[in-house]
């Protein structure tokens, strides 16, 4: 919390949810301290094993390293992401009703949600 008569808004750029860096988990922070880089300390772990085994190497220090099967998960859920974006077009363009309309939205924006996930 912020100091005693603070009102915290959802406008709160601070409150807003964000993805940890390793993971993709979303996470919110406090007011208090810096924003937090990781969702938890294996996740910190994780990231600094692999800063380690990249240094020296010609692979960028910021650059994602993921096994074959997450990779392929991944594209599997951007697939996934984008068939639900092409259904929602076409009801769209066929004039769908308002329930079929948010149904679709909502299945995109959980798809997206999980598509922010790279591990």
């Amino acid at each position: 919390m912020g100091p005693p008569g603070t009102v915290i808004t959802v406008d709160d750029p601070r409150r807003r949810p964000y993805s940890c860096a390793w993971c993709g988990r979303s996470m919110i922070d406090s007011h208090q301290g810096r924003r937090r880089k990781y969702c938890k300390q294996s996740c910190r772990q994780r990231a600094y094993e692999q800063r380690a085994l990249t240094q020296g190497t010609s692979i960028p220090a910021d650059a994602v390293i993921l096994t074959a099967s997450e990779a392929d998960a991944f594209g599997d859920r951007m697939f996934a992401l984008r068939c639900a974006a092409e259904d929602l077009v076409t009801a769209v363009s066929e004039r769908a009703d308002v329930a079929t309309l948010n149904s679709l939205g909502d299945d995109l924006l959980s798809l997206a949600r999980e598509a922010e996930r790279l591990r």
